[in-house]
């Protein structure tokens, strides 16, 4: 499918990885919210990205597909001091928020695609 779409189907590929593994760090925070010691995770990978697409600005498109391809999803954990008697530091408020947002913006990239998707197969059927 990567003939078909291009650099675009890789990019949404990639930030569908990335929303993914969010998904899974913040419910993982979520289950150890009463774990004494937790230390909430974060994922990193926007940033990275951001940088990587900017500096392939006037490349050919095979090496900013190289660049997309190299991106890489972290995740880090938190180094925020906790307000808790137990250590632990994960704040529900801000891991609700966080879920929420990312299920978002995961619907979106799925509906996007599909959206190119049922394009690119509209011109193949003519």
């Amino acid at each position: 499918m990567d003939f078909m779409l291009g650099n675009s189907g890789l990019l949404t590929q990639k930030s569908l990885d990335f929303l993914w593994q969010k998904q899974k760090v913040i419910m993982n925070n979520i289950a150890n919210n009463d774990t004494p010691g937790f230390k909430a995770q974060y994922v990193t990978f926007e940033e990275e990205m951001r940088g990587r697409l900017l500096g392939s600005v006037g490349k050919t498109s095979s090496q900013m597909r190289s660049e997309i391809e190299n991106a890489n999803i972290r995740v880090r954990n938190t180094k925020a001091e906790s307000t808790r008697l137990d250590g632990n530091n994960v704040n529900m408020d801000v891991e609700s928020v966080e879920m929420a947002r990312t299920t978002l913006q995961y619907e979106y990239l799925v509906k996007a695609f599909n959206s190119d998707y049922t394009r690119l197969r509209t011109a193949i059927k003519g």
